[in-house]
């Protein structure tokens, strides 16, 4: 900011500790319409609160009552951004196969030559959770960069317990590492790790029995995940998971629908599921089901992008059911190696048709509720998290529109 002001008489009580004036605000307050926007505004930071986030004429003190003043001349200010579905702690890329597919090898040969999941899994389980920590550093800055506050962080890549509470802590790590809150998911059910390639009845039990409560014990997950399709598990498989997440807890979410439709996303209902997260191949019947239950659907088209896909997710659908849309970048080595929040909106309006409105409350509301966090952040509301981020832009929209062009110009946190 070009211009802040502090109170000169530290003695004189103040009514707020902090206060960011001269701003626009897009408050994605739902009970504003569309992206809840006020001119001329002002958010008040008490004890890293919002105090009050609106009109400067409706400040119920006088600016001069705050122990800081920032000018944020007439820039905007929206909800700290949202990344609600990552894989970001992972060892080494897979930028090999990449090249692999692109010279015509198909996903088979990919597999055969120690491609896949399986060369994700080598590498996490070969690193340490230094080493973790300190490569998905960057990835997580890159995110930070362009006004992500909070940020969910999936394992999935260990398939056993040591490595994937080697993961999951590794995550916790990097929100000490960087002021940003992590929601960490346990994502045991991603995959069959090579010492159960024949048997997966086997590899449920483990997660479901022995990996599972050993996590839930340490406190490692704030959720757990699964990948419901034909080429990971079903759902009776998930089933099993979920019982033993409900028994122990904890929240539920699913990769579902993405590539076949095996009712994944009605399945996440079923079980009151934070999200279903792909859902391109989710029929009316699953979008209903969500509707009900008030799981947000969570669309990644960084994933569609990558591999080449060509069936959308059914957006219209998710329109006229009533469901959440929530956005995220998917970021992972083989998949949607992605680390920008602002691409994925474009991506979502360019691929999918979303509107302006629905990306930007897909990054910010939509995405809190997606972790179960809408209580906390995610608007700009009194009572929330001060987390926003000002942006160099002349309407919302350029945050939509622009491609591999950052216009962030401070990011907040708990009022700092």
């Amino acid at each position: 900011m070009s211009s802040i002001k502090s109170k000169p008489d530290s003695a004189r009580p103040t009514a707020c500790d902090r206060l960011w004036r001269n701003a626009r605000l897009a408050t994605l307050n739902p009970a504003l319409p569309g992206l809840g926007l006020v001119e001329d505004g002002v958010i008040a930071v008490q004890d890293g609160r919002i105090l009050y986030a609106g009109s400067e004429a409706g400040l119920p003190f006088s600016t001069d009552d705050a122990g800081e003043v920032i000018d944020c001349e007439g820039r905007w200010i929206t909800p700290g951004l949202i990344d609600c579905h990552t894989h970001l702690v992972h060892a080494g890329d897979r930028a090999n196969e990449f090249e692999m597919r692109l010279a015509g090898a198909s996903y088979e040969e990919v597999a055969r030559a120690g491609g896949g999941i399986v060369s994700s899994v080598r590498a996490l389980r070969e690193a340490s959770e230094d080493a973790l920590v300190q490569q998905s550093l960057p990835r997580l800055d890159a995110l930070m960069a362009e006004g992500v506050t909070t940020i969910e962080i999936k394992s999935g890549y260990g398939l056993d317990l040591e490595n994937e509470a080697k993961a999951l802590r590794a995550a916790r790590r990097l929100g000490e590492e960087r002021d940003v809150a992590v929601r960490t998911t346990f994502l045991g059910a991603h995959a069959l790790p090579p010492e159960f390639k024949d048997d997966k009845a086997g590899y449920i039990a483990k997660v479901a029995h022995e990996m599972l409560p050993a996590i839930a014990a340490e406190g490692l997950a704030d959720a757990v995940d699964g990948f419901c399709e034909g080429i990971a598990f079903s759902t009776d498989e998930m089933r099993r998971v979920f019982e033993a997440a409900k028994a122990h807890g904890l929240p539920v979410k699913l990769h579902a629908d993405q590539l076949s439709n095996l009712h994944g996303a009605a399945l996440a209902a079923e079980y009151g599921a934070l999200s279903a997260d792909h859902l391109e191949y989710t029929d009316e019947a699953g979008a209903q089901a969500m509707a009900k239950s008030g799981t947000v659907a969570v669309i990644l088209p960084g994933a569609f992008y990558f591999i080449r896909e060509t069936k959308k997710p059914p957006v219209d659908l998710f329109r006229k059911a009533g469901v959440a849309m929530a956005i995220a970048t998917d970021s992972n080595p083989g998949t949607s190696p992605l680390t920008s929040l602002l691409l994925t909106m474009n991506m979502a309006a360019t691929l999918f048709g979303m509107t302006v409105t629905e990306c930007i409350t897909g990054v910010t509301r939509e995405a809190a509720r997606a972790l179960g966090l809408v209580d906390e952040v995610g608007t700009l509301e009194p009572g929330k998290w001060a987390d926003f981020a000002i942006w160099n832009i002349e309407r919302p929209a350029e945050l939509v529109y622009r491609m591999g062009f950052n216009p962030l110009h401070a990011r907040v946190r708990n009022g700092h």
